[in-house]
């Protein structure tokens, strides 16, 4: 089990790798679905910097994501001059988004708690606000489209179907499926890796003393205002990362109710689904969660409709109607009997069932000397 426990994200990430290459059309249909998945499971990656390792209650992740995308927008924009290249794209929106984030957050920094949360969700309707209403630069309501850079300076995108030789419903240009699923994907992976990494380092271990005890990580000689600086400059240029990507994906911005309180709600709710400070857990509960809401929902929807149980598509009858009160529920039944969520960090499992976590590590003990 332990074993088992150890190696499925590598044996998920080969999985999900292989299926673009699976030759059914009706598959491949589905397999497209998960590309903003990837997307969606970095920022709540981002997010879980902020509040998983920092223990910040960030309610406003969504403002660094639309940062993000519409910093891809307006670099891609044809009618602006700007016409840059992927690579430049993603590296303006990271640090516009980090910059947003280290200049809200430094006037901030004696906030705690509630008012910290407080503030971070005024910031979230701010940047809503000053993108729906600077038209001339965002497009207003209407975002702006299309959002289709060249993959490299210089260089014009190819028309990739000569190189075609399997996978059905395989795009033509770079950001099409399924190059940008891998790519998506691949991001996704070097992620999660150097946030492993991370976690371990001096600067991963400060953030989980400021998280237990901001006072006595202060006396033992850390600063949390620099620990809170830094942590809120990564997950927001994380979530900077994932918009850009997103907008990308959607080959356009979308409008700003895209990126208001709602979705940085939602993102919260991943991260305590799937457990706190656990990155496997952060992108089980995105798939979870907005995968349920993105890809089983309809799915089932469709169903119910062919089954003749609901041909008139009457709202009371979809399962998308009844999506927010299934999201409630289930964190309701998580908080009850499992708060620390699907696939908690081991910290959690110490702290809330030391039981269980002393039984898996004299399992493992024994495992390494046998």
């Amino acid at each position: 089990m332990t074993a088992l426990a150890r190696y499925w994200p590598a044996a998920a990430l080969v999985a999900l790798a292989a299926l673009p290459f699976v030759p059914d059309k009706e598959v491949s249909l589905r397999v497209q679905q998960l590309t903003p998945l990837f997307v969606f499971a970095l920022l709540g990656l981002g997010l879980n910097v902020v509040v998983g390792y920092a223990g910040l209650l960030h309610l406003g992740i969504a403002a660094f994501f639309g940062v993000g995308a519409y910093a891809a927008g307006i670099l891609t924009y044809r009618a602006f001059p700007f016409d840059q290249s992927f690579p430049v794209v993603l590296a303006v929106a990271v640090l516009a988004a980090v910059a947003l984030g280290v200049a809200t957050t430094a006037p901030t920094l004696r906030l705690r708690g509630d008012y910290l949360a407080l503030v971070t969700m005024g910031l979230g309707l701010i940047v809503t606000f000053v993108i729906r209403n600077l038209e001339g630069i965002t497009e207003g309501t209407r975002g702006l489209n299309p959002v289709t850079p060249d993959l490299l300076p210089g260089v014009a995108d190819p028309d990739l179907r000569p190189y075609q030789k399997t996978g059905p419903g395989w795009g033509r240009r770079w950001y099409d499926y399924p190059y940008f699923y891998f790519l998506c994907l691949g991001v996704l992976a070097l992620t999660s890796l150097g946030l492993r990494n991370l976690e371990r380092s001096r600067l991963g271990r400060g953030w989980v003393a400021l998280r237990e005890d901001e006072l006595a990580a202060s006396c033992m000689g850390l600063s949390p205002a620099r620990l809170k600086l830094s942590a809120i400059a990564l997950g927001g240029g994380i979530a900077g990362l994932a918009g850009a990507l997103f907008a990308v994906v959607q080959q356009t911005t979308g409008g700003p109710e895209g990126y208001d309180f709602n979705r940085s709600i939602i993102a919260l709710c991943c991260v305590i689904l799937g457990g706190l400070g656990s990155r496997t857990g952060v992108i089980l509960g995105v798939f979870l969660l907005i995968g349920y809401d993105m890809v089983l929902t309809p799915e089932l929807d469709a169903w119910l409709q062919k089954q003749q149980i609901n041909p008139n598509g009457k709202q009371y009858l979809k399962v998308s109607g009844w999506r927010l009160f299934i999201f409630g529920a289930a964190l309701i039944v998580m908080m009850r009997f499992r708060p620390e969520g699907v696939l908690p960090a081991e910290r959690m499992k110490h702290e809330l069932h030391p039981e269980e976590a002393e039984a898996a590590g004299a399992a493992a003990r024994a495992e390494a000397g046998g």
